[in-house]
């Protein structure tokens, strides 16, 4: 088994990822950028090397510091996490080259499946499901036109190059086309520095599901059940939960295994996730593949008792998979604990906390690298913590999220705590009949 390994991330997925080495007995090394000095991810692994300055591009997303911060502690292996290098084929391929094993996806499947375009291809390829739209990137406005009233209104242009919701237009009637083309290429542009587009038939009153996958170096891959991630602001997810309130038996084993064919397609390594849009009819289709840990994979964990992150490494090391899918034995929701006002549309809030008491109990897990007196900069993304509860139902998960978010005392900052306690108690949201539109209509306020 791998001997040291570098966790190139921050927070409190690389205090999870130090949690699980410690547990293997494997050593660790946290990088870490100035203002971050004294996070606890630094404080619990076995070495600790400064890789820069505060901005991201000058110490997380820096490659050359983080390969020489693998090198003078001698890693053999390095755990992206998520976010910053974890879907970089540049530093995947950079691992490759120094001779250190990158605990992730190879350069050509980030590219294959990072390019949206490249990666409908490779997926209508497999036999996946995927939404009506161009075959590839718009080489026009006439063009999109044409698709859009072949496959008929609305429809959706996208960037290749997108995510987060920008660089995203829907599109109603003809006369709204131009316009929305415009406006979401020059926000491409701006910032991926790509304005290429495709176009999609837009899916009405969508949930957003994802299936978890394991593959091996062998071509061989599992699927550990669905996350409904429905719940969320401006395509960024807010909530998640496990199994979801809208897949039953049959289309959970439609949806595995079309997300498994995926994965074998391109001989998939690594923990990853396919996402997918299921439509109000039961119909799925593709949306992308992030080929990476996922922010809310605690919940797939207990309701598996699978370690993911254990997986993770396993495989990068040449363990193959069993071949086995998992199914949910437990029902599981997580929320994202953000330092953010979301009476004041979920404005960021950085500063120092002056107290803080973390929830307990059966079934209450929390994965957070903040402290009392920690005092969160404005540099980074906003999530400080996520609260995970199970349960034996949906509804017995509702009550306990409810009483942990009670019991979660974060004192001298704002958070997202008191939005995540008023959506436990909304009805139609514990009826599980919900969109991802759903807060668009959600009333904030009495935050």
């Amino acid at each position: 088994m791998f001997k040291k390994i570098l966790i190139a991330n921050r927070g409190e997925i690389a205090l999870r990822v130090i949690r699980t080495c410690r547990e293997m007995g494997i050593k660790t090394v946290a990088v870490y950028s100035t203002v971050d000095k004294e996070s606890l991810h630094v404080k619990f692994a076995d070495e600790a090397v400064c890789i820069g300055k505060a901005p991201s591009s000058e110490s997380y997303l820096n490659i050359p510091n983080i390969v020489s911060a693998a090198e003078i502690t001698n890693a053999d292996a390095i755990h992206p996490g998520y976010g910053f290098v974890s879907e970089n084929a540049e530093f995947s391929s950079v691992c490759e080259e120094y001779g250190i094993k990158f605990i992730g996806a190879s350069a050509d499947m980030i590219n294959r499946m990072g390019d949206k375009a490249s990666a409908k291809a490779t997926m209508e390829k497999a036999g996946v499901p995927t939404i009506p739209g161009s075959k590839g990137l718009l080489k026009s406005l006439e063009e999109g036109k044409k698709i859009a009233k072949k496959i008929k209104y609305p429809v959706i242009i996208k960037a290749t190059a997108g995510g987060g919701g920008r660089g995203m237009r829907i599109i109603n009637k003809e006369e709204e086309f131009e316009k929305a083309w415009n406006d979401a290429r020059t926000e491409s542009k701006a910032a991926f520095g790509n304005d290429g587009m495709y176009l999609e038939k837009y899916i009405e009153e969508p949930r957003h599901i994802e299936i978890q996958i394991v593959g091996d170096s062998r071509g061989k891959a599992c699927h550990l059940s669905e996350r409904d991630c429905s719940i969320q602001r401006r395509h960024q997810k807010l909530v998640e939960e496990t199994p979801s309130p809208i897949v039953n038996d049959k289309l959970r084993e439609k949806m595995g295994k079309a997300a498994i064919a995926g994965a074998e397609a391109i001989g998939y390594e690594g923990a990853g996730t396919v996402e997918f849009l299921v439509d109000k009819h039961g119909d799925f289709y593709f949306m992308e593949m992030n080929t990476r840990i996922q922010v809310e994979h605690p919940i797939t964990e207990e309701v598996t008792d699978y370690d993911l992150i254990k997986e993770q490494i396993k495989v990068a090391y040449g363990i193959p998979v069993t071949g086995i899918n998992y199914y949910p034995n437990l029902f599981a929701m997580e929320c994202r604990i953000n330092a953010e006002d979301p009476a004041n549309g979920f404005r960021p809030c950085p500063g120092k906390i002056t107290n803080l008491h973390i929830p307990g109990g059966h079934g209450v897990r929390v994965d957070s690298h903040v402290y009392a007196g920690y005092t969160i900069p404005p540099n980074y993304d906003s999530m400080i913590a996520k609260l995970i509860v199970s349960a034996q139902t949906r509804e017995e998960v509702i009550v306990r999220m409810k009483r942990a978010l009670q019991e979660f005392v974060i004192e001298g900052i704002k958070t997202t705590i008191p939005f995540h306690i008023k959506l436990m108690e909304d009805e139609q949201f514990k009826s599980g009949k919900f969109t991802t539109a759903f807060l668009e209509s959600f009333d904030f306020s009495k935050l």
